[in-house]
């Protein structure tokens, strides 16, 4: 899913109207567009070790005990925080079935082009793709 599904369907309220209070997905892209160097270097640093081919990063305004901060809200003056994970941690965790690695492998978008993030919202999560600048 690109980004800009999943802000099309946090932005309506199920009948293609506006929603009076404004999306936390639209501070969430005021986020990326400020950490997307950060992100990128780490997804470089990432593959370049070894460590995973599938870097994916989790956006989330409350506590998860999922991957390694990286970008903290409280530090940095920001909305949302952001912790460094891989496709292996997410299917050691169970978040993703090791039955579904390869369809995500197939599905997973070029790492230097975009950023794979799993975001977390009270409603629930869902991996999206937000290009680098």
């Amino acid at each position: 899913m690109d980004f800009q599904d999943l802000f099309n369907r946090a932005s309506s309220d199920g009948d293609g109207q506006k929603p009076s209070t404004p999306s936390p997905l639209t501070s969430l892209k005021t986020d990326l567009d400020f950490y997307n160097e950060s992100i990128r270097e780490v997804a470089s640093e990432m593959i370049a070790e070894g460590y995973t081919l599938y870097p994916i990063f989790i956006a989330h305004q409350h506590e998860v005990s999922l991957g390694e901060p990286i970008l903290v809200k409280e530090e940095l003056g920001t909305n949302w925080s952001i912790h460094a994970s891989s496709l292996e941690e997410f299917i050691e965790k169970g978040v993703i079935n090791d039955a579904k690695r390869k369809h995500f492998e197939k599905q997973y978008k070029t790492a230097n082009e975009f950023m794979c993030l799993f975001v977390v919202v009270p409603e629930g999560a869902n991996f999206v793709y937000y290009p680098y600048k």
